[in-house]
């Protein structure tokens, strides 16, 4: 297993530790319970406890099982895929092992690079998968007869389910890369045994 060495993977702005801010336990222990950690990307936006509770929030709304129309696997594959249009090798680590945790196939998460034609994904699933290239690209791609075809496939509120993890991870991969966020040892794992034909690898930023 590939570990960071500090000197060669540092993030531009030093981690806090986890047990600095008394305010922010109880959110800080949703990672813990979720991960088995908490990501470095949270620890460095302890600087700012309140954008720790505002992502937690957000977090929370996005991913929330309970009243989520959309697979929370297959949502963690849209989150995916806009982190890997974006570039983010950490979000992608992260997004991938998330779909694994919600019993993602690890077959299906390893061919989400050819979903186009890959036999394991619906018409339904590759049209959602374009709509998460097009909207995570600079400038935005997503068009109108795109959007058409979402609609097709996906009723207007699970449409606003998968746009907001493409949202969200819009918001992570410009964190995680703006601060050089180092990977912590478990996603580092993960993506090496199952994200390597996808091009990730271990401590890149833009």
């Amino acid at each position: 297993m590939t570990r960071f060495a500090k000197a060669e993977s540092m993030a531009r702005i030093e981690p806090l530790p986890a047990d600095l801010n008394p305010d922010l336990q109880d959110t800080l222990q949703t990672y813990r319970n979720y991960l088995g950690y908490v990501p470095n990307s949270v620890l460095i936006m302890q600087h700012r406890p309140r954008l720790v509770k505002a992502l937690a929030q957000m977090a929370s709304a996005v991913w929330d099982k309970e009243t989520s129309e959309v697979s929370l696997g297959f949502k963690r594959l849209v989150a995916y895929m806009a982190s890997r249009t974006h570039g983010c090798n950490y979000s992608m680590a992260h997004a991938a092992e998330a779909a694994h945790r919600a019993g993602m196939d690890d077959a299906k998460l390893e061919a989400v690079v050819d979903y186009k034609t890959s036999p394991l994904y619906t018409e339904a699933e590759r049209v959602a998968l374009d709509f998460a290239v097009a909207a995570a690209s600079q400038p935005n791609g997503v068009t109108d007869a795109l959007f058409r075809n979402m609609k097709k496939h996906w009723t207007d509120a699970q449409i606003v389910e998968i746009a907001g993890a493409v949202a969200l991870n819009g918001f992570l991969n410009r964190w995680n890369d703006t601060m050089a966020v180092p990977l912590e040892p478990e996603p580092v794992e993960f993506g090496e045994k199952h994200l390597a034909r996808h091009g990730w690898r271990v401590g890149k930023h833009r």
